[in-house]
């Protein structure tokens, strides 16, 4: 399992460098000069020239690079070229409010999912099914800030049982924090929600029909003890990937959801330096995202050996 796990861990590390030589070379294509927007529409040129030149626009491509990448590998990842804050600095402030979105909304997805896929699975073809299947095409369909709004004006509005919009630190309060997480959870982790309904439903359909459930059954094992021990463990192979899977989505879901909900997260900021044009910015905050995805992945590769042994070896 060691070397399955330093075997992953290794090929993390080109996959990364791809990673942030395209986002350094697609965000240098956005339109727009930044020197030009830091200077001001009035600006002359001399001032404009002086402007890039503080900032490293002039150096060749590859150097703005290289100059970029080594502070990144110490963790330095630049400053805003309009606040003049650290992008480390800003991302560490609103990740917390972004993982916790992202938590909250993985763990609604789960108690919606994991019940209502396996009794599709075990009541195929009656009303529970077709309920389900019902509900993971309409999950599927709606969009996250049609939802969102929806239970704004249901639950925040109508009846004011959690806020519509803020953040509340978990260091004021759990019930605060908590209260303040379940609408947006809900927005984000509606689709989420489906997809894992409909994957487990088909995963755990296929499982049932396999010798070894008729075996095991044959030999007397209860049929709880035959859907858990056996059913699950290996219907879950399929329902890990797309959990990982869905994690890039959460993250790209945030963005709307957090402008939604008024939410401080990483999605609100990353707008706002979209905006701004805010090179440091944005290649910080698609760098941290993507290593994130990574880091999941990675999680998702070392679950894999741990439901099928024979995955190590591969």
């Amino acid at each position: 399992m060691l070397r399955y796990t330093v075997r992953r861990v290794l090929m993390m590390v080109p996959l990364l460098f791809l990673v942030s030589l395209g986002v350094f070379a697609l965000v240098l294509m956005i339109p727009g000069d930044p020197a030009i927007t830091i200077a001001g529409e009035n600006a002359t040129e001399a001032q404009i020239d002086a402007t890039r030149e503080r900032l490293g626009l002039n150096d060749p491509v590859l150097v703005q690079y290289a100059a970029w990448a080594g502070n990144a590998l110490t963790g330095d990842l630049g400053s805003s070229l309009f606040s003049n804050e650290s992008v480390t600095g800003a991302i560490a402030g609103r990740f917390p409010v972004t993982l916790a979105l992202t938590l909250a909304a993985m763990v609604i997805a789960l108690l919606i999912a994991v019940p209502a896929g396996t009794v599709a699975a075990l009541r195929r073809g009656r009303w529970q099914d077709r309920g389900a299947t019902l509900f993971a095409s309409v999950g599927i369909s709606l969009p996250n800030f049609w939802v969102g709004i929806l239970l704004i004006m249901a639950f925040a509005l109508a009846f004011p049982i959690f806020p519509a919009v803020g953040y509340t630190p978990i260091s004021e309060g759990v019930g605060a924090w908590a209260r303040g997480l379940v609408l947006p959870g809900i927005t984000l982790g509606t689709a989420v929600a489906a997809e894992i309904t409909r994957q487990l439903r088909g995963s755990l359909t296929d499982t049932l029909q396999q010798d070894f459930i008729r075996t095991a059954r044959a030999n007397g094992l209860s049929g709880r003890a035959v859907i858990l021990k056996h059913g699950m463990k290996n219907a879950a192979v399929p329902v890990v990937t797309v959990i990982g899977f869905q994690v890039g989505f959460l993250l790209g879901g945030s963005v709307i959801v957090e402008r939604v909900f008024g939410l401080p997260g990483l999605g609100d900021l990353a707008i706002r330096a979209v905006l701004q044009r805010d090179i440091p910015m944005i290649q910080g905050i698609v760098v941290v995202a993507a290593l994130i995805v990574m880091l999941v992945n990675l999680a998702v590769d070392l679950s894999y050996g741990w439901l099928n042994p024979k995955v190590r070896q591969a």
